[in-house]
C-alpha cells in the first residue's frame, strides 16, 4: 500500500509514498513514549530556543517547502509561501509567549499557598487535512509542543510529502529524536492510534463525519479532543457597507485557495437595496481571477486538489442551479487536465436548495438576498455551522453589534475572517468545539493542576 501524488493542476501522478504497517507504527509510538517524559521535564526556555529554530529552518527552506504544497495539492505558490511564513511566525509567537501562557496561577483560597499548574497531558495526535498542509499542522504543533507535549501527526493521504517534510523541520531544528512523529497512516488505522494507551488527547481539523468519528473514539477512552470542523461562513453586506471594499474582500474570502478553506466566505448574505450593485463589483472581480499554472505569479485562481473533489462540487452546483437557482458567472468545469473549475457566483440561492445548506468546499460563491439587516442576522444564524463570520457596513459600531448576534467562532468587521496566532480561532454548533491560537490554545492540551501547601 502506498500514497499517491497526483499533481492537481496537470492530473500527473508525481510519486508515491509507501504507507506503514501497524508494527511500523508501534516502534513509532514507543519512540515517542520513550522521550515524552525528558520532553516534558525540558525547561521551557530550552523548548523555546528550539522552537525559534524551527522558524529558521522554515524560513531557510521556504521556497522548497511552498514547492512541496503547490505540486501535491495546487495551491498557488505565492499563496503556498505566505503559509509557509505564517507557519514560522507561529513558532516565534509561542516561543517567545508560552512561557508567560503557562506561568503558575496564583489563587487565594484556605491553603497557606494554593494555585494553578499548567503542565502537558503527554502526547497529542493531529489528524490533519489537506488544504493548508503546513499551517494546519504547525497551529497545532507550536503550541503543544511548548507547553511539553509531544506530538503525532496523521495526515490526509494526497499530501504524503507535506507530512513527511514537517517531522523534518523538528528534527533539522534539533527537537529530541520522537518528540514530533508522522505517522504514515491510512484512515482505517487513526481508530487503533487514539485508543493506544500512550496517546493522551487528540486534535483535528477536517470534515464534520472525520470529526465525529475521531471524537467518538476519543470519548469512548476518555481522552480530551479538540475540532475544527466544517464552515459556510456569512459574509453580510449591509445597504450602508463600501461595497468597492466588500466586493474585493468577497473575492479574496471566497476564491483564496481556490475556496477550499473552511473560514472562506461561504454564503454572501446581502440587503436587497444593494444586491444588484454589489453582485455587479463580486462578478466583475471574479471574472478577472485568471486560471493557470500554479507555479506562476501571474495565476490568481488555482485548481482543485484532487477531481473527486471538483466533481462533487459540480453536482452540488448542478443541483442547486436545477432547483432554480441564477448562474451569475462560471458553475462549470473547465476543460482539460486537472482538477479545475470556474470561479463561479451562485444568485438567488433559496432554503430546499442544496448550496443553501451544505459548505461548498471551492471556488464557488452564493449570493442569499435578505430584506434588511434583521432578516440578514436570521439567516447567517439558521445555519447549522458556525465558524467564522464577517459584517460590511461603514457604521463600526452598527458592524460590532451585529458581529456580536452572530453565532459563530469569530466575526470580523469589514474584513474577511483569518486566523491569527494571536486570537482563538474554533467554531461553535457543528463546526466544532475547542480553541487553537492564542493562550486558549496552548491551555487545550495541558493539566489545570490545583496546588494547595499548609
Amino acid at each position: 500500500m502506498s500514497f499517491t501524488v497526483i499533481n492537481p493542476a496537470t492530473g500527473e501522478q508525481v510519486t508515491e509514498v509507501p504507507a506503514w504497517s501497524d508494527a511500523q507504527v508501534d516502534e513509532a509510538l514507543a519512540q515517542v513514549a520513550s522521550v515524552t517524559p525528558q520532553w516534558a521535564a525540558t525547561p521551557i526556555d530550552q523548548r523555546a530556543e528550539l522552537m525559534k529554530q524551527a522558524a529558521q529552518v522554515i524560513r531557510d527552506n521556504l521556497a522548497h517547502y511552498a514547492g512541496i504544497i503547490t505540486q501535491e495539492m495546487g495551491k498557488l505558490l505565492a499563496e503556498a509561501k505566505g503559509e509557509m511564513e505564517k507557519c514560522a511566525w507561529v513558532c516565534e509567537y509561542y516561543a517567545e509567549n508560552a512561557a508567560s501562557f503557562l506561568q503558575d496561577e496564583p489563587i487565594e483560597s484556605d491553603a497557606g499557598k494554593s494555585y494553578v499548574a499548567y503542565l502537558p497531558l503527554g502526547t497529542v495526535l493531529a489528524v490533519m487535512p489537506w488544504n493548508f498542509p503546513f499551517w494546519q499542522v504547525f497551529r497545532f504543533a507550536a503550541p503543544a509542543l511548548m507547553a511539553g507535549n509531544t506530538g503525532l501527526l496523521k495526515h490526509a493521504s494526497n499530501v504524503p510529502q507535506c507530512a513527511l517534510a514537517i517531522e523534518e523541520i523538528f528534527n533539522k531544528a534539533g527537537f529530541p529524536a520522537g518528540s514530533f512523529r508522522t505517522l504514515m497512516i491510512r484512515a482505517s488505522q487513526v481508530q487503533r492510534v487514539i485508543e493506544d494507551k500512550r496517546v493522551h488527547a487528540v486534535t483535528l481539523t477536517g470534515s464534520e463525519p472525520a470529526g465525529r468519528q475521531v471524537a467518538a473514539t476519543a470519548s469512548n477512552m476518555i481522552k480530551k479532543s479538540v475540532l475544527e470542523l466544517g464552515g459556510s461562513d456569512a459574509f453580510i453586506v449591509l445597504e450602508d457597507a463600501d461595497l468597492d471594499l466588500a466586493a474585493k474582500g468577497a473575492v479574496t474570502s471566497r476564491f483564496l485557495n481556490a475556496g477550499q478553506s473552511c473560514i472562506a466566505a461561504k454564503r454572501f448574505i446581502v440587503v436587497d437595496a444593494i444586491a444588484e450593485d454589489f453582485i455587479a463589483r463580486f462578478k466583475a472581480g471574479v471574472e478577472a481571477l485568471q486560471a493557470g499554472d500554479p507555479m506562476d505569479d501571474s495565476t490568481s485562481l488555482a485548481p482543485m486538489a484532487r477531481s473527486d473533489l471538483r466533481d462533487e462540487l459540480h453536482q452540488q452546483v448542478k443541483d442547486t442551479l436545477d432547483a432554480g437557482a441564477d448562474a451569475v458567472t462560471g458553475c462549470e468545469p473547465i476543460d482539460g487536465p486537472g482538477a479545475w473549475y470556474k470561479a463561479s457566483i451562485l444568485d438567488r440561492v433559496e432554503p430546499g436548495m442544496r448550496a443553501y445548506s451544505e459548505e461548498l468546499f471551492g471556488p464557488v460563491a452564493i449570493v442569499i438576498r435578505a430584506r434588511d439587516e434583521s432578516d440578514a442576522l436570521r439567516i447567517a444564524n439558521e445555519s447549522d455551522f458556525g465558524l467564522g463570520g464577517s459584517v460590511w457596513t461603514q457604521d463600526s459600531a452598527r458592524g460590532e453589534q451585529v458581529a456580536r448576534q452572530m453565532q459563530s467562532g469569530c466575526t470580523f468587521v469589514n474584513g474577511f475572517v483569518k486566523s491569527d496566532p494571536r486570537l482563538p480561532f474554533g467554531g461553535v454548533k457543528r463546526s466544532g468545539y475547542g480553541r487553537e491560537l492564542s493562550h486558549h490554545g496552548i491551555k487545550e492540551f495541558v493539566n489545570a493542576k490545583t496546588i494547595w501547601i499548609r
